[in-house]
């Protein structure tokens, strides 16, 4: 199943992740795709939000991943940086996305970058870039029998 939405503004885009992360239920792996300013970090500032953080939230594109503290915990990793899962597995990461361990949600920015290290259950999330302001968000549920 997808869902697709358009967004004409930053705001409306926080506003459908804010409303989106009212209904996660933890654990849940969240990948992010698409092109550079087509909205991924906007999203994931909504969802946070959603989630009851109230801290300033930024791409962790040097730091790799920030963890928030809100009515779960989450774990916003941007992979812009890295250029394989073996460089992720190297870093660590995979325990983050483990569905039987995981205490929270996982936001996964350019998730291209490491294909196969994501669960097969998780959900995806692409941002299409329609004009300057607009774009289209389509949210699919992966590995979903």
């Amino acid at each position: 199943m997808e869902i697709k939405v358009v967004s004409n503004n930053e705001s409306t885009t926080q506003a459908i992740a804010q409303k989106y992360a009212q209904s996660i239920k933890a654990p849940c792996v969240i990948s992010l795709k698409g092109d550079l300013g087509a909205g991924k970090t906007t999203f994931a500032k909504g969802f946070a939000k959603g989630l009851g953080i109230n801290e300033v939230v930024t791409s962790p594109t040097f730091t790799i991943m920030n963890e928030y503290e809100g009515k779960m915990p989450l774990y916003h990793f941007d992979m812009y940086r890295l250029s394989s899962k073996e460089e992720a597995i190297n870093c660590g990461f995979e325990e983050y996305f483990d569905l039987t361990k995981l205490q929270g949600v996982v936001l996964v920015e350019w998730a291209e970058n490491v294909e196969g290290l994501l669960p097969a259950l998780h959900v995806e999330v692409n941002f299409k870039k329609l004009n300057e302001s607009d774009r289209e968000i389509a949210i699919t549920v992966k590995g979903w029998v």
